[in-house]
């Protein structure tokens, strides 16, 4: 599935039901959030009773396991949605969500967004599309963890940033607001420090080259081919 797709799925404007033009005129729980960076929007326990969208910004979904350990499950952006599982009956939060850097992101209650299925019949299908999607990456991260070395698995994350957020520029593809390396050892249960050195052999392979603020991909084909 292209999940870049999702946010325009039948010319459904998604911002401007969450961050609607003229606030405060009948808009119910609708509003907007200036979060910054490493403040939580939500905690595991919290009432689940809204749906996000990042209107600018980057959000940290995860979780704690029962020795305490820190499970990074994904890290969005701008234009993308969470929280959705309050629109399926859920009452508690069992992740967390933390402002990655200083974002806002606009909020609405479940009660309301039913309401507004009501009247936009392809909001269901939407959301059931974003469900769908993220139930998929989920298991592919399964696989990969199964089956994949940590080299592979590391260039797998890459090639789904591209696929993802990457814009072409000619033959290359450019993911702007790349994410520390510490975070894609989170994503990919590997260390930092084996992150770091995969990027830096794929630079020497001048298959890529990245800095803090984006990534690269010279040869989109050559990075795929190194996923065993």
């Amino acid at each position: 599935m292209d999940n870049k797709a999702i946010w325009y799925l039948e010319n459904i404007d998604v911002g401007g039901i969450f961050c609607p033009k003229k606030m405060g005129e009948g808009l119910g729980e609708h509003h907007v959030k200036k979060v910054k960076k490493d403040d939580y929007i939500y905690m595991p326990d919290d009432a689940s009773d809204k749906i996000y969208f990042i209107n600018e910004g980057r959000v940290k979904i995860g979780s704690y396991a029962d020795s305490g350990k820190e499970i990074t499950k994904a890290i969005i952006s701008k234009g993308e949605v969470f929280g959705e599982l309050a629109m399926i009956g859920q009452e508690k939060r069992n992740d967390y969500a933390i402002a990655v850097e200083d974002t806002e992101i606009c909020a609405i209650s479940s009660e309301e967004m039913k309401s507004l299925i009501k009247d936009h019949s392809a909001l269901s299908l939407f959301f059931m599309k974003i469900m769908g999607s993220k139930m998929i990456e989920m298991e592919n991260r399964l696989e990969s963890l199964v089956f994949k070395d940590s080299r592979s698995r590391i260039i797998e994350y890459l090639e789904e940033m591209v696929n993802k957020r990457g814009q072409r520029v000619g033959y290359e593809w450019v993911v702007r607001n790349f994410i520390t390396h510490q975070e894609i050892a989170n994503l990919t249960a590997t260390s930092r420090q084996t992150v770091t050195t995969v990027l830096n052999e794929l630079r020497n392979d001048e298959i890529l080259t990245f800095d803090r603020k984006r990534l690269l991909i010279r040869d989109l084909d050559k990075l795929k081919a190194e996923i065993k």
